[in-house]
């Protein structure tokens, strides 16, 4: 308990709500870049995904008193971040997965791994452009999935704090946008990744 009563994230928070100058200044920057892979990823709209990361940072703000310290504060605020997003693909209504009957993908993704590594993909530069391109034609849950889990290095655990998502369920996604894009690449290509 210690441990909570004296970290960074308890700090900042305290710092914060007591108005500090320059405190809520510093959240933003520390976590700008997961509000922004988290929504951009989500609505594909650099100017809606400006509004909607203004608008995540507005409700910390007044949530911010809310926080409990029952996960880390990066996970909070991605939470925010992913329930905006979120709204406003509701409202636009625009489809968050496709529609697919791959109910057995279950039992295939106990181990994600499937021997495609997105680092060696994006070794090359031409390959790196048609990963980046196939990443794009993704749904948007699964491009979130992907960004938060190899580009913000978040785990499984905190992931499905973030997004309220059972970890079979994201594991799932995952495995399934690998094997996606591993079938972009190849054709694309015409080589076997």
């Amino acid at each position: 308990m210690d441990e909570i009563h004296n970290s960074p994230d308890r700090e900042l928070v305290d710092a914060v709500l007591a108005n500090r100058p320059g405190a809520f200044e510093r959240l933003i920057r520390e976590y700008q870049g997961l509000c922004w892979h988290i929504i951009y990823r989500m609505v594909r709209q650099p100017e809606d995904a400006r509004d909607l990361c203004q608008d995540t940072f507005l409700r910390i703000h007044q949530c911010l008193h809310q926080y409990r310290y029952e996960s880390a504060l990066k996970s909070w605020i991605g939470r925010v971040a992913y329930t905006i997003a979120l709204r406003h693909l509701q409202h636009k209504r625009i489809a968050l997965v496709e529609n697919t009957d791959d109910s057995d993908d279950y039992a295939l993704v106990e181990n994600i791994s499937d021997g495609f590594d997105l680092e060696v993909a994006c070794a090359d530069e031409e390959t790196a452009q048609h990963l980046h391109a196939a990443i794009e034609a993704l749904p948007p849950l699964q491009r979130t999935l992907l960004t938060l889990y190899y580009l913000e290095e978040t785990t499984i655990p905190e992931i499905a704090r973030i997004t309220g998502l059972a970890c079979g369920t994201i594991k799932s996604h995952l495995f399934r946008s690998r094997l996606r894009l591993r079938g972009a690449l190849e054709n694309r290509t015409g080589v076997a990744v």
